[in-house]
């Protein structure tokens, strides 16, 4: 759709003064909404061609299929363990 931008001007100029706001916030959100979709196809493109994050990804849906994951107290318990650990060999 084609949009006379002159026309466009004039018709914010004649606009109530209540209304001016509002239409402020709109034109806002319409910059923010297409900005959002540059970011997210800008962030889609970096991920999926970053072949290491592909392959954690990938790696991560198979643990979750095979039930390798901690839970929130078994993920707190291995790294409790795994500090003590690394204590004890550094000595600390």
């Amino acid at each position: 759709m084609s949009v006379n931008r002159e026309e466009l001007k004039q018709l914010i100029d004649n606009i109530h003064e209540e209304d001016a706001a509002e239409v402020y916030d709109f034109i806002g959100y319409l910059n923010m909404k297409r900005e959002k979709e540059v970011i997210d196809q800008f962030d889609l493109d970096l991920f999926t061609g970053d072949k290491v994050l592909i392959r954690q990804v990938q790696k991560s849906q198979e643990d979750r299929i095979n039930g390798r994951i901690y839970n929130q107290e078994q993920g707190l318990k291995y790294l409790r363990n795994t500090i003590r650990e690394f204590e004890s060999v550094q000595n600390l």
